[in-house]
C-alpha cells in the first residue's frame, strides 16, 4: 500500500500511440520507485510514515469537539459578531426613501449570510483543510502536493513520503484531473498566475488585518456619541448627554487611543489573554440577540417577511442602480468569514460548523431582524441603528462589551497577519522578518515586531484620515470579497485536480458563488475614489514587495542549481594536501538540496581548511502545515565517505518553528549518527536466512532483501511497508550489534551480525561535535547580468538590495549564535 501512495497511477495513459493500462503501469512506475528507494544514503529509510502521527483533521469524541466549539466562538467570529454595528448605517449612507426598502436589505442580509458563510464556507470550504489548517496558503499548498506547480524546482521523491503529505488514492475520475494537473506542470503562465492569485489573497488578508480594527473599533467607540444624540429614551439619557457634550472628534481620539494600547500589548502574545476571549464574545452574542429579539417583538414582527426572498428583486426593481450601490454595504455583514477557514488549525471542522450553526448564525441574524423591527418605527436614526436601538438600562453593559468585543474582533485579524506573514517568509514569498513564538500551546500564534508596529501605523492613519466607519466600509468591502473570489478560484482548482469532484458540481459551486461575489465586487469597486482605493494600494505595495523577493529568491536558486560542485571537485579536494582538516563540525547552509552549492569552493579558496564533519544543511519549506520531527532531517552521503562530508536536508512546514542553535545541533547530530548506523548496517549486508531486527528499536522493521539482486545486498521493501520505521537509539560510547531473526526457522533463533567500524565512526563524529560547531554562511550579493533589461536591473540590483539589506539578515531567522558564524562574500550575476 505505501507503493500506491508513492506513485499516483492513471487510469490509462498514451505512449507512442501504445494504450498502457493501469496495471502495466503501476508496475512500471513501482520498479522506478523502488528503485529510488533502494538508495542506501538516506535518513530513516527514506523517510517512512510514523505510526503515532495526528493532525488537527484526526478524530476526536463529542465532548472535545464540543469544548472546542465553545473555544472557537472567541477566536473566530469576533469580527462577523460585530458587524451589526454598521452594516445598515453603510447601507444607507444618506437615509431610507422607502420603509420597505428596510425588508429588502434584511431579505439580503439573511441570504448573504446563509449562502456564503454558511452553505459555501462552513459546509463545503472548511473540507479544503490542510492537514486540519486553513487559508490562503493551505489551499495552495495543497494543489502544490498533487501538482509540481512550484516555481521553485526542489521537489524530493521522498517528500511524499512524509506523513503529513496524505495524498489520496487514484479514483475512477482521475482523467481529467490528470490531464488539468499535466496543464498545470507544463505551463510556467499557469504557475506564475496561481502563485500571484495566491499572494494577492494573503495580501488582501493582511489588508483586512489594517482594516478591521479600525472599523470595528471606530464603531464600537461610536457608542460614546451616540448617548448624546439618541431620544427615544430621553428621560434616561438626558441629564448625562448634557453633561458628556461629547464632541464627534473625541471618538476619533479614543478609537485612536485604543488602537495604540491593542497593538502595545501585541509582544504578550494572544495566548495570554485568549482563555477570556470565548466568554466575552459569548456575552456579546446573548446581549445582540436578545436587544435584536426585544425590537422585533416590540417594534414589528412583520420584517420576517423578508425570509421570502421575493423582496429582494422587489428591492431591486424599486431602486435600481442605487439598490446596486447599496451591496457594498450588505457585503459587510460577512465580514470575518475567511477567519472561519483561516483560523480552522486551532479547532476542527465540527468545531467551528456547530459554533456558527447554533450560536453565531442565530445570534447575528436576530439582531440584524431586531435592528429592521426598529428601523420600520424610526428611519432617521439609521446612522446609528444598533446604539440607537439598544433599551436604556443596559445601555453602558452593552457598549462596555462591544469595546471588548471589538477588541477581540481586531485582535483575531492582527494574529492573523502576523501568522500569514511568517507562512509567507518559510515558502520565500517575503523578506526576513523576526518571528517571535508567543504560545507553546499554539504553534500559529506569532508575533512579528516589524510587521506589529506597521500595522500600528497604518490604522491610526486610516482612523484619522477617514474618521468615518462608512468610507472605511468602503475599503473593507474590496479586500472582504477579492478574498473570497480567490477563495472560490483556488477550490475550484482543488475540486478539478485533488478532490476530482463531479464536473456538474463544480460548475453549479463556480457559477453560484462566483457571481454572487463577482456582482458583491462591482458593486464595492463603484466607490473606488471614495476610499475603495485603500486595501487595493495595500495589496499592490505587500505583492510588489512578495513578487520581487520571491522572483530573485527562484533566481538565486536556479544559478545555484546550475553552478552546483561536480563530484570531481570533490574527489580532488580529497586528495589535495593543503587542505587542513581541523577538529568540530560544520554546517554550511544552502537553500540548494541537490547537490553542491557553488558557495562551497568560495569557502575552501579563502579558508583553505575543513573540519573534520562538514554537513551541508538546506532549509527546505514543505507545502504542508507541519513536518513530524521524526521526518524532518534526510541525509545523503558525499563521495569520497571517508572524508566525512554530508548533505542535509532539514524540512519544515509552514507552521513549524525553526529550533534554536543548541537543540537544532543535537538533533541534526543524533539524527546523523543514526544514519550513519542504518547505512553501515545496509552496506554490511544480510543474507535471506538472517532478517534483521536492531535492537534498542520502538518498533521493530522488516528488513528483506530482494531476490533480484546479487551478493549479500540487503534492501528495505517490507520496511517501508511498516507504519513506522526503524528508530535507532545510538550511543556516544558503545554501540549494541544488531541482532538478525530467522524468519523461516520457527524457534526464531537470534544471529548476531557483527558492525565493523560503525561504532568508531559515531564515536568520531560525537567527538567532532565536543569540539564545537561552526556555521559557515554564505553572504550572497546578487545582480542582474550586464545583459539584462532595465526593468531587471532595476528590480534585482535596486528593490531586492534595498529589502535585503533593511530587513533581518539569514542568521538571525535561522537563529545562528553570532559567536559561531563564518560568513564568506560572494556574488552572484543572475
Amino acid at each position: 500500500m505505501m507503493a500506491e501512495k508513492v506513485v499516483e497511477t492513471r487510469e490509462t495513459e498514451m505512449n507512442e500511440g501504445t494504450e498502457i493500462t493501469v496495471e502495466e503501469k503501476n508496475m512500471k512506475e513501482r520498479k522506478l520507485s523502488w528503485a529510488k528507494l533502494r538508495r542506501v544514503d538516506s535518513l530513516n529509510i527514506e523517510a517512512g510514515r510514523v505510526s503515532s502521527f495526528q493532525n488537527h483533521a484526526s478524530k476526536v469524541n463529542w465532548q472535545s469537539t464540543l469544548s472546542l466549539a465553545f473555544q472557537s466562538i472567541g477566536v473566530i467570529y469576533g469580527d462577523i459578531g460585530t458587524s451589526p454595528l454598521y452594516v445598515y448605517s453603510s447601507t444607507f449612507p444618506n437615509s431610507i426613501n422607502d420603509q420597505e426598502d428596510v425588508i429588502g436589505v434584511l431579505s439580503l442580509i439573511i441570504y448573504t449570510i446563509a449562502l456564503i458563510p454558511m452553505i459555501k464556507y462552513v459546509f463545503i470550504v472548511l473540507w479544503a483543510n490542510d492537514n486540519g489548517d486553513g487559508g490562503t496558503f493551505a489551499l495552495y499548498s495543497l494543489i502544490r502536493r498533487y501538482a509540481r506547480v512550484s516555481l521553485i524546482p526542489n521537489q524530493e521523491p521522498e517528500d511524499r513520503e512524509l506523513s503529513h503529505y496524505r495524498l489520496e488514492l487514484p479514483s475512477n475520475q482521475s482523467r481529467r484531473a490528470h490531464k488539468i494537473r499535466e496543464m498545470l506542470e507544463k505551463s510556467k503562465s499557469a504557475q506564475t498566475v496561481l502563485f500571484l492569485v495566491t499572494i494577492m489573497g494573503t495580501s488582501m488578508v493582511i489588508g483586512d488585518g489594517i482594516l478591521t480594527p479600525c472599523i470595528s473599533v471606530l464603531s464600537a467607540v461610536s457608542g460614546i456619541h451616540s448617548l448624546g444624540t439618541v431620544n427615544h429614551f430621553a428621560t434616561i439619557t438626558r441629564n448625562t448627554s448634557d453633561v458628556l457634550n461629547i464632541h464627534p472628534g473625541a471618538v476619533v481620539g479614543v478609537s485612536v487611543a485604543i488602537l495604540i494600547l491593542l497593538f502595545s500589548v501585541q509582544r504578550f502574545g494572544t495566548d495570554k489573554v485568549g482563555f477570556s476571549f470565548a466568554p466575552i464574545i459569548f456575552v456579546w452574542f446573548l446581549f445582540i440577540s436578545g436587544i435584536g429579539l426585544y425590537n422585533l417583538f416590540k417594534y414589528d414582527l412583520g420584517v420576517l417577511r423578508a425570509f421570502n426572498p421575493a423582496y429582494i428583486v422587489k428591492y431591486f426593481k424599486r431602486n435600481g442602480k442605487r439598490g446596486w450601490i447599496s451591496l457594498g454595504g450588505v457585503l459587510l455583514c460577512v465580514t470575518g468569514t475567511e477567519a472561519m477557514f483561516a483560523d480552522l488549525g486551532h479547532f476542527n471542522v465540527r468545531a467551528v460548523q456547530i459554533s456558527f450553526s447554533c450560536i453565531t448564525l442565530p445570534a447575528v441574524i436576530a439582531q440584524y431582524c431586531g435592528q429592521a423591527a426598529y428601523l420600520r418605527k424610526f428611519p432617521e436614526n439609521v446612522s446609528n441603528t444598533f446604539y440607537d436601538s439598544i433599551p436604556g438600562p443596559i445601555y453602558w453593559p452593552t457598549f462596555v462589551v462591544a469595546v471588548a468585543a471589538a477588541i477581540i474582533a481586531s485582535q483575531a485579524m492582527i494574529s492573523g497577519t502576523f501568522a500569514i506573514l511568517s507562512q509567507s517568509q518559510s515558502l520565500g514569498c517575503f523578506p526576513r522578518v523576526k518571528v517571535v513564538h508567543t504560545s507553546s500551546k499554539y504553534g500559529g500564534q506569532v508575533y512579528i515586531p516589524e510587521a506589529n508596529y506597521a500595522l500600528m501605523i497604518a490604522c491610526v492613519v486610516v482612523t484619522l484620515a477617514f474618521k468615518t466607519t462608512d468610507k472605511i466600509g468602503n475599503a473593507y468591502g474590496i479586500a472582504v470579497v477579492t478574498v473570497m473570489l480567490i477563495t472560490t478560484g483556488l477550490l475550484t482548482t482543488i475540486m478539478l485536480v485533488v478532490w476530482k469532484t463531479s464536473i456538474w458540481w463544480i460548475a453549479l459551486f463556480l457559477v453560484v458563488f462566483g457571481s454572487i461575489e463577482g456582482i458583491y465586487l462591482s458593486s464595492v469597486l463603484y466607490k473606488f475614489i471614495q476610499g475603495g482605493f485603500l486595501p487595493l494600494v495595500f495589496a499592490f505595495v505587500l505583492m510588489t514587495i512578495m513578487g520581487i523577493w520571491h522572483y530573485v529568491h527562484k533566481q538565486r536558486y536556479m544559478f545555484e542549481l546550475k553552478n552546483k560542485v561536480s563530484n570531481d571537485f570533490i574527489r580532488e579536494l580529497a586528495t589535495k594536501p593543503n587542505i587542513n582538516r581541523v577538529p568540530g563540525i560544520a554546517f554550511l547552509y544552502s537553500e540548494l538540496v541537490q547537490g553542491i552549492p557553488p558557495i562551497f569552493p568560495h569557502f575552501v579558496s579563502n579558508i583553505p581548511s575543513i573540519h573534520s564533519v562538514l554537513v551541508f544543511v538546506s532549509i527546505k519549506s514543505i507545502p504542508i502545515s507541519k513536518v513530524a520531527m521524526e521526518e524532518r532531517f534526510l541525509f545523503r552521503h558525499v563521495e569520497p565517505r571517508d572524508y566525512r562530508m554530508f548533505r542535509c536536508v532539514v524540512r519544515y512546514g509552514y507552521n513549524d518553528v525553526i529550533e534554536e542553535a543548541k537543540e537544532f545541533e543535537r538533533q541534526l547530530v543524533e539524527q546523523l549518527k543514526e544514519f550513519i548506523q542504518l547505512e553501515h548496517f545496509k552496506l554490511q549486508g544480510v543474507t535471506t536466512e538472517q532478517m534483521a531486527e536492531p535492537v534498542n528499536l520502538q518498533h521493530s522493521s522488516l528488513l528483506e532483501k530482494d531476490g533480484q539482486t546479487k551478493g549479500s545486498t540487503i534492501h528495505i521493501e517490507e520496511a517501508l511497508q511498516q507504519p513506522n520505521p526503524s528508530r535507532i537509539s545510538s550511543s556516544s560510547n558503545s554501540i549494541q550489534s544488531i541482532n538478525a531473526v530467522n524468519s523461516t526457522n520457527s524457534s526464531n533463533r537470534i544471529i548476531s551480525v557483527p558492525i565493523q567500524g560503525v561504532e568508531e565512526e559515531i564515536v568520531f563524529v560525537q567527538k567532532a561535535m565536543e569540539n564545537g560547531v561552526v556555521y559557515l554562511l554564505g553572504e550572497v550579493d546578487v545582480v542582474a547580468e550586464h545583459e539584462s533589461s532595465l526593468l531587471k536591473k532595476i528590480v534585482v540590483n535596486y528593490a531586492y538590495n534595498f529589502l535585503r539589506k533593511n530587513f533581518r539578515q539569514g542568521e538571525k531567522v535561522l537563529e545562528i549564535p553570532h559567536g559561531r558564524l563564518v560568513r564568506v562574500g560572494m556574488t552572484y550575476d543572475i
